[in-house]
């Protein structure tokens, strides 16, 4: 039976047609090239090949977004017709709880998968961007360790790996060894999505906007080019240095070039436009129409059902751009999946609904209400998955409504935790400035 580039057998390939496959995965897990086009060309060789459906599903599957999931559950159902083996089923079984919405339990069987395959490159990148979309870092860290003895420098996909495994240092605040990880990965594979984004986390989380630009800038022709699928998202990193730095102007032109020139869409794609207009917006600048214009590109892309994370700046685009009925109706539709049973609604009971319901008070300026929905969130956020970069958008906005709200001491604590963590922002010092004016 052919194997794949880590040595596994893959039922109904031939020579050609896994080689289609392997270039696939690299091209999904390093975010260069169109796996999916690679993926119906190994189909199309070998149409009895489960594993091209399979990899195509997971793809597909692993944003949680309601409709490429539809896409999901038909690729996986003609999978399940094929002859598997062990290997094959173990991924659909993993890909089946995924797509019934038990998220959690999908990445333990993903676990228990890696530890019978350590080197099932796909399988390590669908737990990986699982936790990311779970906000468990540390779990990517301890599952590369577990796997690590049995891959070489030489094994293909190995700089995926490292990255993953640097992306889960910075964010559990091991910047320099993050940092150290990354640049590996990119001496490897210079296209490799995740080092470069590892890379531009450390610098914001140190507050180097002005050194994050220059990395920007230096090698955007490796994570910028055509074929850079995910670039969307480093272009959004690139617009919060801006930001940083207080070059509004600057973050708007990058909103308008190449964040939505480039934005896909799935909804947590779709979320990196919506969250820099937030943060603008917040800060006083004149966004004009772009609210209007980011608002249709979300639907059927946050349902009120699937995640979180993507419902939030949904509803953040509804309200802004004038649609608050929308906000309403999908808060609506978020209340009754609260009110089900599994882990998808615990979520949204716990963390979702209150969620929503600050950012609705904040937009309609009940800076009160906002600070007493978001205020107790602050220590559970996380689990709306993301990172730290991406789930600052909920203290930024409750650092906001405190200042408004005159919550004096909330507001000074707060401007302070920031400041302490990126003493060279502008906008934090802003904060701070903002704090301790209306504290005299």
């Amino acid at each position: 039976m052919t194997q794949d580039a880590q040595g596994y057998a893959v039922s109904g390939g031939t020579r050609e047609s896994v080689e289609r496959l392997d270039q696939a995965i690299r091209a999904f897990t390093i975010g260069h090239g169109d796996a999916l086009a690679l993926l119906d060309a190994a189909g199309a060789l070998s149409p009895d090949m489960p594993m091209a459906l399979i990899a195509k599903a997971w793809i597909l599957a692993i944003p949680v977004d309601p409709r490429l999931a539809t896409m999901a559950r038909d690729l996986a159902g003609r999978a399940r017709a094929l002859s598997l083996n062990g290997r094959e089923r173990s991924l659909l079984g993993a890909l089946d709880l995924l797509l019934d919405g038990e998220r959690r339990a999908s990445i333990t069987a993903l676990e228990a998968h890696l530890l019978d395959h350590p080197r099932d490159l796909l399988a390590h990148y669908a737990a990986f961007y699982g936790d990311a979309l779970l906000g468990r870092f540390p779990r990517m860290r301890e599952r590369v360790a577990r796997a690590l003895p049995y891959w070489s420098s030489d094994t293909p996909g190995f700089a995926v790996l490292r990255a993953a495994r640097g992306f889960a240092l910075e964010e559990a605040g091991s910047y320099a060894e993050a940092e150290e990880d990354a640049r590996a990965a990119i001496a490897m594979e210079p296209h490799l999505y995740f080092a470069h984004h590892g890379i531009m986390h450390c610098m914001e989380m140190t507050g180097r906007p002005g050194d994050g630009l220059a990395w920007s800038r230096e090698y955007a022709a490796l994570w910028a080019s055509a074929e850079s699928g995910a670039q969307g998202h480093l272009w959004w990193h690139t617009s919060l240095f801006h930001v940083e730095l207080g070059q509004f102007g600057e973050a708007l032109d990058l909103f308008d070039g190449p964040v939505m020139r480039t934005v896909r869409p799935i909804g947590f794609s779709l979320s990196d436009p919506a969250a820099l207009l937030w943060r603008l917006d917040t800060l006083g600048c004149d966004v004009g129409r772009r609210w209007h214009d980011l608002l249709p590109r979300w639907e059927g892309h946050a349902d009120g059902r699937s995640i979180v994370f993507a419902d939030m700046h949904a509803a953040m685009t509804e309200l802004r751009s004038g649609n608050e009925a929308l906000a309403e109706a999908r808060l609506s539709t978020m209340r009754q999946t609260a009110a089900g049973s599994g882990e998808t609604a615990s979520l949204y009971r716990e963390i979702g609904v209150p969620l929503i319901e600050g950012i609705v008070a904040f937009h309609r300026g009940a800076y009160d209400d906002c600070v007493a929905r978001l205020f107790p969130l602050r220590a559970e956020v996380w689990r709306i998955g993301g990172s730290i970069a991406q789930r600052d958008i909920v203290d930024w906005t409750l650092t906001v409504a405190a200042l408004r709200g005159g919550h004096k001491a909330l507001a000074g604590g707060l401007a302070y935790e920031r400041l302490a963590g990126r003493p060279e922002s502008l906008i934090n010092r802003r904060f701070q400035e903002e704090a301790e004016r209306i504290a005299a």
